[in-house]
């Protein structure tokens, strides 16, 4: 087991109509003007808006707001929003939705007080120093990042998608309220369940041993991850499992399910390259990946696999750990097929050229300068077999 720090400062505030919350813990921030960003119209139409903006009213925190966020976040958006709250001397960033508005609020709190072009943290040209301080209400379970350091956001200028990580950035409070994830749609709900277990997916294959209390932890979200997918698949209103999928998104991304990990992280990689030229879902784009991933590089640790396929997958052992392995593997396959996800990138809806995947392998690479991963480190070959393997 590695040495680790776990630090979740977040306050989380879960349950029923906990989003009349809002003001309140705004306001024990000693914050008077709030940014509110979201996505789409569908938290005005819901009435939750309404109902939040009520709550800042009666708490005495004045607001404006930043709609228009999209999946896959957009610098264009964050840009938008540090000149805004900038214009309206904004001191809180309230976000109103899913990981995709969560990190445009990230970004945006790292660029108000920084002199220069936000997208320099980004592209690993500048550390953030300040933030402004930020909290969220949360529509969607998936991304996590209402309890992670981290933020994504895609520069549609040169088709980069980039990762930037800051504690900074972690949300003074997160409220969290599952009936609000009742009309997600069920490919939006499949992709959060995809996108929920890929975050301790990536921490639990790694090449570190007696992390006993670490993997129980991984394997039973993972399974509790599954076991809710297929409940709400058949089931959309069921509230048990609705809570029990948003709890997990916040757990399988605040570090707990790492903790004392070689963290991997090559899946996620390979994902960013493909939203940043295709802009596809980033759940279903983990699931189209992932399958060719782990058959590339379960030969370093054939154990680990094994131990995933029995206790995360139920699979029966086979005579050799290989061939364990592989049945974990195709059982995750049957999983995602199951919930409406693609297992490989035809699947996904695209057909890659040799051409695009050099492309994709290029960017993943930064230019061939650094490799990925954790339980194998992948350089640019790797990459390239790894999409060719994930074509279908």
């Amino acid at each position: 087991m590695q040495n680790f720090t776990y630090y979740a400062p977040t306050k989380i505030v879960f349950g029923k109509e906990t989003e009349k919350e809002t003001g309140a813990l705004i306001r024990e921030q000693g914050c008077e003007r709030a940014l509110i960003v979201y996505g789409s119209g569908s938290v005005k139409r819901s009435g939750l808006l309404e109902r939040i903006s009520a709550s800042l009213e009666d708490a005495g925190v004045s607001h404006v707001e930043l709609g228009g966020v999209v999946p896959n976040p957009r610098l264009s958006k964050v840009r938008e929003g540090i000149e805004l709250c900038r214009r309206e001397k904004a001191d809180f960033l309230l976000s109103v939705g899913g990981g995709s508005v969560i990190d445009t609020a990230k970004a945006i709190s790292y660029g108000v007080p920084y002199a220069g072009d936000v997208w320099d943290f980004f592209a690993g040209k500048a550390a953030a120093q300040a933030a402004l301080p930020m909290g969220c209400v949360l529509t969607i379970a998936a991304a996590g990042s209402e309890m992670s350091n981290s933020s994504v956001i895609t520069n549609e200028e040169n088709g980069l998608k980039r990762g930037y990580r800051s504690d900074l950035s972690r949300q003074r409070f997160a409220v969290l309220n599952p009936e609000l994830t009742y009309t997600l749609p069920p490919y939006q709900t499949a992709n959060g369940a995809v996108d929920i277990m890929m975050h301790t997916m990536e921490r639990y294959f790694t090449s570190e041993c007696d992390l006993l209390l670490t993997d129980a932890l991984g394997e039973g979200l993972m399974r509790t991850v599954m076991e809710c997918a297929s409940t709400l698949r058949d089931d959309p209103a069921n509230y048990a499992a609705r809570a029990n999928m948003m709890w997990a998104s916040s757990l399988s991304h605040n570090g707990l399910t790492g903790c004392g990990s070689v963290e991997d992280w090559a899946s996620h990689q390979l994902q960013h390259e493909l939203g940043g030229m295709f802009d596809c879902s980033h759940g279903a784009g983990l699931a189209a990946v992932w399958p060719s991933w782990a058959r590339y590089v379960m030969d370093a640790d054939y154990a680990r696999f094994a131990r995933f396929a029995v206790k995360v997958m139920g699979a029966a052992p086979a005579a050799d750990e290989r061939e364990t392995a592989e049945r974990g593997v195709a059982a995750v396959e049957f999983f995602f097929r199951s919930i409406g996800m693609p297992t490989n990138i035809r699947e996904l809806g695209y057909e890659l050229s040799e051409a695009q995947i050099a492309e994709l392998a290029e960017k993943c690479t930064n230019g061939r300068t650094r490799t990925v991963g954790g339980l194998k480190k992948l350089g640019y070959g790797d990459i390239v077999k790894i999409y060719e393997g994930a074509r279908g």
